[in-house]
C-alpha cells in the first residue's frame, strides 16, 4: 500500500516536471518567435529606410528610435512630448499649420493619419523632405494613450517628382508653341498665295521643314543640331550632286534650329523653282564659319542657274528670311539677287548656340482665366466685334513667326501695333512708348517676363499673358490680368485684350 501511495506520488512528481517542462519550452518558443518577428520588424524597417517612434501620452513621452535618430538628426531615446509639440519643433515653418490639421483630422476620423512634410534637420541644418504614418492605440474609455509610427525620408522622391512635373511643364510648353507656330505658318503662307493649290504646297513644304527641325533635335534630346546636319536634311535629297555644304561643328539650340532650317528650307525652294537647282547645270554652295564674338555666318551662292531677275512681289519667303530668321537668331539675314545666281548671308549671334545646361522652366505660378471660344473667321485673324479697333497695342513675343501673325490679325482688326520685343531688355525699352495694353508672353526664351510685367503694373498700363504652359505649369503671379494660352487665335487675344482694358 506505502509501495502504491510513493509510486503515485512519483508518477505526479514526473507529470508535474513534464508539464514544467512544457510551459518552459511553450515559454521559450513563445520568446523566439517575439524575436523572430521583432527581427523582422527590425530587418523590414531597415530595407525600407524607416525609423520608429513611440509617443506615451499619458507620461508625455516621445521615444526616438536609433533608426528614427539617423534619419532625421533627432537624438535617439525618451524625451518630454511637450503635449505634442515636440514633434513639431523642427518641421518647417510653412509646413507646421497644415502638418497639424492633418494629423488632427486624421486621428478623428480612423485613429491614424498619414502625412508628408517638410523638416530642418537639428544636426546640420538641412532641409528634407519626411513621410510620416502613425496609428492610435486606445484605453477603453476610447482615450488614445499611445501613438505609434513610423518616419520615412522622402527627399529623393520629390526631387524626382518635381524634376518630372518639371519636364512635363516644358514638353507642354514646346508642344504648345509648336503648335502656335504652325498655325502662324498656315496664316502667313496664306496670306501670301493666291490659290489653295499654291497654299497646299508652300505650307506642306514648310511643315515638312519644321519637322525635319525636330527629329534633328529628338535625336539629340532637344540639347540642339549641328548646322552639317541641318544643312544635309534640307539639300541631301532635294538636289543630289548640285548641292555641297561644308563648316565647322557649330550646335544650335532649338530655337535656332528650327530657324535656320527654315531659312534653308526657304531658299532650296527658291532654288527649286527659278533658280540655281531649276538647271541641271546649276550648283549651290552652303559654308559656315565661326565668328569672333560667338555664333556663325553662313552663306548661301547659287551659280550655273538661270538668270536672276529681283522678285517684284515680296512674299512670306523672304519675309521668314529677313524679319524671322533674324530675329530668332539674334543677328540678321540678307539675301542679294545678282546675275550670277542668288547670294545670301545668314549672322547670327552667341545665343543662337546650344547651351551646356538643359532649359530650366520658370518657376511662377499662373494666373488663369477661362479660355474664349473662337469666332468665326478668327483663326485667320478676322474678328466679328470691334474688341481693339482702335487701340495701341505692344506685343512682347520671343517666337517671332506668332509675333508676325499676331500683328497681322490685330491690324486686321483695326488695332495699331505700335511696337515687338522679343526680349525682357527690349520689352522695357518699348514699355516708354505710347500705347494702351500689352500683350506678353510669359517666358521669353526661358527668361519671365515678371520684371516687364512689374514696370507696367507700377505705371498703371493694362496688359494680358500669353503661354505655352499649362493650366497647372508656371507663368507671372502676383498679376490681375487675364491669361491666353497656346495655341491662340486673335480673337482669343483680343478678348483678353478688351477684358484687360476694362480692368483699368
Amino acid at each position: 500500500m506505502a509501495r502504491r501511495v510513493c509510486q503515485s506520488h512519483a508518477a505526479d512528481s514526473r507529470l508535474m516536471v513534464a508539464r514544467m517542462d512544457e510551459g518552459a519550452r511553450q515559454t521559450r518558443n513563445a520568446a523566439d518567435q517575439l524575436a523572430i518577428s521583432q527581427e523582422r520588424a527590425s530587418l523590414a524597417l531597415d530595407a525600407a529606410r524607416m525609423g520608429e517612434f513611440e509617443w506615451e501620452i499619458p507620461e508625455d513621452r516621445l521615444i526616438i528610435s536609433e533608426r528614427m535618430a539617423r534619419i532625421t538628426g533627432l537624438p535617439a531615446g525618451a524625451m518630454p512630448g511637450e503635449q505634442g509639440s515636440a514633434s513639431y519643433r523642427y518641421v518647417h515653418p510653412d509646413d507646421v499649420e497644415p502638418l497639424r490639421r492633418a494629423v488632427g483630422e486624421g486621428l478623428l476620423k480612423d485613429g491614424r493619419y498619414e502625412v508628408e512634410y517638410r523638416m530642418i534637420r537639428p544636426d546640420n541644418g538641412r532641409v528634407q523632405w519626411m513621410s510620416s504614418a502613425a496609428a492610435a492605440s486606445r484605453d477603453p474609455d476610447g482615450m488614445i494613450r499611445r501613438l505609434i509610427g513610423v518616419v520615412r525620408d522622402i527627399t529623393e522622391r520629390r526631387s524626382e517628382d518635381e524634376a518630372r512635373n518639371a519636364l512635363v511643364a516644358e514638353l507642354d510648353h514646346r508642344v504648345k508653341n509648336v503648335l502656335a507656330s504652325v498655325q502662324s505658318l498656315a496664316a502667313q503662307s496664306a496670306r501670301k498665295t493666291t490659290s489653295l493649290d499654291a497654299f497646299l504646297k508652300t505650307f506642306a513644304g514648310r511643315l515638312e521643314a519644321m519637322a525635319s527641325a525636330h527629329t534633328l533635335l529628338t535625336a539629340t534630346r532637344w540639347r540642339g543640331a549641328d548646322i552639317g546636319n541641318i544643312a544635309a536634311a534640307e539639300l541631301g535629297g532635294l538636289a543630289p550632286g548640285q548641292a555641297r555644304w561644308s563648316g565647322p561643328e557649330i550646335l544650335l539650340n532649338p530655337r535656332a534650329t528650327n530657324a535656320l532650317t527654315l531659312a534653308l528650307h526657304e531658299l532650296a525652294t527658291n532654288a527649286v523653282k527659278f533658280g540655281a537647282l531649276s538647271a541641271e547645270t546649276g550648283r549651290v554652295s552652303v559654308t559656315w564659319i565661326e565668328r569672333p564674338g560667338g555664333g556663325f555666318e553662313l552663306t548661301w551662292v547659287e551659280r550655273g542657274g538661270p538668270p536672276v531677275n529681283a522678285p517684284t512681289r515680296r512674299g512670306f519667303g523672304a519675309t521668314l528670311l529677313e524679319r524671322v530668321t533674324g530675329r530668332e537668331l539674334g543677328g540678321a539675314a540678307k539675301v542679294e539677287f545678282m546675275a550670277g545666281g542668288v547670294r545670301a548671308t545668314i549672322t547670327a549671334d552667341a545665343t543662337a548656340l546650344a547651351a551646356e545646361t538643359p532649359f530650366a522652366a520658370p518657376v511662377t505660378r499662373p494666373v488663369t482665366v477661362p479660355p474664349t471660344t473662337p469666332q468665326a473667321g478668327a483663326s485667320s485673324g478676322v474678328l466679328t466685334a470691334d474688341a481693339v479697333k482702335g487701340r495701341r497695342i505692344i506685343i512682347v513675343e520671343d517666337a517671332v513667326l506668332l509675333a508676325l501673325e499676331l500683328e497681322a490679325g490685330l491690324t486686321e482688326a483695326g488695332a495699331k501695333v505700335v511696337g515687338m520685343a522679343a526680349d525682357v531688355e527690349e520689352a522695357l525699352k518699348l514699355a516708354d512708348s505710347e500705347f494702351d495694353v500689352a500683350v506678353l508672353d510669359a517666358n521669353l526664351n526661358g527668361t519671365p517676363v515678371t520684371p516687364v510685367a512689374e514696370l507696367l503694373k507700377q505705371r498703371g498700363k493694362p496688359f494680358i499673358f500669353a503661354t505655352g504652359y499649362g493650366d497647372a505649369a508656371p507663368a507671372p503671379e502676383g498679376f490681375d490680368a487675364p491669361v491666353v494660352r497656346k495655341p491662340y487665335n486673335v480673337a482669343q487675344i483680343a478678348t483678353a485684350v478688351a477684358e484687360a482694358l476694362g480692368r483699368g
